[in-house]
This record gives structure tokens, sequence and C-alpha cells, in this order.
């Protein structure tokens, strides 16, 4: 009631994630990897792309951008940390068949190009193409919510509602 008085508006503590890439959608249970099935680094989702293209899930900050390239760190206004790891095992190929388009400290929309990739590459140099999508600060969450299946769109498809605590 306070703070309808005196004009402080609460800020919004929950952001859906769109998909970051166009292809099938999988549970992180389902990555041929333990570091993320388990669960290890967070909780989240994961999609096995049809296209070498990936878009901001969330409005935010970029607060990593690995020198290999095959992944990026994203601050979504809200404050839910979010990991996107372009294939598994990928780090071995030292930044080859990956293009970055944004640096640490940019400001990006849901929708904007990250990184694009070469899927062929991928396929035959890692483990796997299977991207996942995790939320690094899964303590500060108070519910992650599974909102997509089936096929996704990047920069439509709803994946995921994150709500910090």
């Amino acid at each position: 009631m306070f703070k309808k008085l005196f004009g402080k508006q609460e800020e919004n503590k929950t952001v859906q994630l769109v998909s970051p890439i166009t292809g099938a959608i999988l549970s992180l249970e389902e990555v041929p990897d333990p570091v993320f099935s388990q669960k290890m680094m967070g909780d989240g989702i994961a999609i096995r792309p049809n296209e070498g293209v990936a878009v901001s899930p969330v409005d935010g900050e970029i607060i990593q951008v690995f020198p290999t390239k095959h992944a990026i760190g994203i601050r979504a206004n809200n404050g839910a940390e979010i990991l996107l790891h372009i294939g598994l095992e990928t780090v071995s190929l030292k930044g080859e068949a990956f293009e970055t388009h944004v640096s640490e400290g940019d400001q990006v929309k849901s929708g904007d190009k990250l990184v694009t990739f070469d899927l062929g590459i991928i396929s035959e140099k890692a483990s796997s193409t299977i991207t996942p999508i995790i939320i690094t600060n899964t303590d500060q969450t108070s519910s992650i919510k599974v909102l997509g299946s089936g096929q996704a769109e990047k920069g439509t498809t709803p994946l995921l509602e994150v709500t910090l605590k």
C-alpha cells in the first residue's frame, strides 16, 4: 500500500524467455552430458538446433562472451542469469564454427542476434549440437516454469518463465 502511495513501483521479478534457437525442445535430462542433465550448472531447458543462429531470449545485458565463442552469458532485466551453451564439448573447437555479434556490456533486446554457428562443423567435431539454456543463479529463483515443448522458433516461442525471490 505504501509503495502505491509514494509512487514506488515494485520491480518485476518474473521474466519469460523465448527460444534463442530454432529446433526441437528437449528437457535437460535428455542432454547427453551430466554437467547439464544433472543440473550442476543450474536448471533450464535445451534445444536441438536445425539452423545456426542464436538470438537473445530476453531483454538484458551481455555479461559474458566466452573467448571460444561457444557460450554467452546474459543477465535479464529481472536479474536472472542465463547461459546459452551452443553444442556439447564445443569449447574444444576454440572458436571454429562460431561468430559472435555481441560483446560484454552490450544491452540486448529479445530476438537480437548473438551468435551464428556452423552446424556441420559442430556435428562433425563436437559431441552434439544440443544447446542447453541454463539459469545459472537458480539459488536466487523462486520458480522456473517450462513453457515450451515440441518445436521452437527462435525469438518467438516461449520456453521458460523465471521468477526471482
